[in-house]
Parts: structure tokens; C-alpha cells; sequence
């Protein structure tokens, strides 16, 4: 079987393991320091010390690369917003949720953005295998929010008939679109404003609701 990226599939020894992951893991930090552009396989392979010829035994070419920093930029941010992530099955754990991620925004000022995002505005029109691991990298974030969501419909506190998935769509959309702006203008405040708003637009599928969202 031969995987996407060209490379023949073979069970890697843990050395091997070690070495694509630290040039991934040092590609991803230098990445989010310049950008994909301003990162080169030179500079990551003097980042990771590596050879070309390692770099070139685990990754086709940059973009096959690139791809796996997408994958680690995911996993970092999964991480970063657990367990709150995970708690999304109540109103009160989605609100944890939006007010861990407004107070860390509040925290960094908004520098840097969102990991996935800032890959949005460079990738997403230059490769089109790289607009795709992105699509699918959103779409898994995109699902611990439905998959919450799912639970709040089914233990009543949302209306049956609620689209989970649009809900979810909606969260993720307004969450990017507040980090941009809090990147922008150096607060947080973008952030809070436009989660409010799509906590407010979940809250209108609330089964008797108890208090205003």
C-alpha cells in the first residue's frame, strides 16, 4: 500500500519515529514564527538537525511535510483547550468552554492567532492537498462540538430539532473570525463579543431554558 504522500508504507523504528517527529515539531514552531513561506527546508532541517536526506526519507517533498504540521498544529490546539473541549455536553460546559478560550486570548492579546487558522490565509489557495488537510483538521475540531451539542439535544437542553452540526459550524465560524479580529486589534474583546453572539444564537434551541444565554 502506498500512502499520499508517496512514500511506501513501512513500520518506522522508534529512532526513526523520534526523528520525523522532532522534524515536524520543529517545522511547526518555526511555521508559526514565520509562516510557510518565510520557512525553509534549510532552516528546518538545521532546527531539527537533520540531512536532507533524512527530511527526504520521511516527507516526498514540503508540501507532504507541511501536511503533517497541520496534523500537530490540530493536536496542539486540541490539547490546549482540553478538558474543557470535552465537557461541552451542558449549557454550563459550552460557556466554560468560550470563557477558557476568551481568557487565554485575553492572556496572549491575541498574538500569534489560532495555529490552524494563520495556515488558512497562506495555504488555502496555493495547495489544494493543503486547503484539504485543513478542511479536515476543522471538521475534527468542528466535532467534539457537535458531538456535545448531540448530548445537550438529547438530555433536553436542546430543542430536538436542532442541526447540532450547523450549531457547531456556527461556534467555529464565529470563534475564527473573533480570533482573527482579537490578532488585529490586540484584545480579546473581538472574541468575547463574537462568541456571545453565537452562545446567544445556540441559546434560542434551548429547551426551557432557566435563564438568559
Amino acid at each position: 500500500m502506498v500512502p499520499k504522500d508517496g512514500r511506501p508504507s513501512a513500520r518506522l523504528t522508534s529512532r526513526g519515529a523520534e526523528t520525523k517527529a522532532r522534524i515536524v515539531a520543529e517545522a511547526a514552531s518555526l511555521i508559526r514564527e514565520r509562516g510557510v513561506a518565510g520557512t525553509s527546508l534549510d532552516a528546518i532541517m538545521a532546527a531539527s538537525q537533520t540531512s536532507r536526506s533524512q527530511l527526504y526519507h520521511y516527507f516526498v517533498d514540503k508540501d507532504a511535510l507541511i501536511s503533517e504540521v497541520i496534523k500537530t498544529q490540530l493536536g496542539r490546539v486540541i490539547a490546549a483547550q482540553e478538558p474543557r473541549l470535552r465537557e461541552v455536553s451542558s449549557w454550563d460546559g459550552l460557556q466554560r468552554w468560550c470563557d477558557q478560550l476568551v481568557a487565554t486570548t485575553r492572556t496572549t492579546q491575541g498574538i500569534g492567532g489560532c495555529p490552524l487558522g494563520s495556515l488558512v490565509s497562506e495555504l488555502a489557495d496555493r495547495s489544494d492537498s493543503a486547503r484539504l488537510e485543513l478542511a479536515r483538521s476543522f471538521a475534527t475540531w468542528q466535532s467534539y462540538l457537535s458531538t456535545g451539542l448531540a448530548a445537550m439535544r438529547d438530555n433536553g437542553e436542546l430543542d430536538p430539532e436542532a442541526d447540532v452540526d450547523e450549531l457547531a459550524l456556527t461556534m467555529m465560524t464565529a470563534l475564527q473570525g473573533g480570533l482573527l479580529m482579537a490578532q488585529t486589534t490586540r484584545s480579546a474583546r473581538p472574541l468575547e463579543l463574537a462568541l456571545g453572539m453565537a452562545l446567544r444564537h445556540v441559546g434560542g434551541y434551548r429547551d426551557n431554558p432557566t435563564s438568559n444565554p
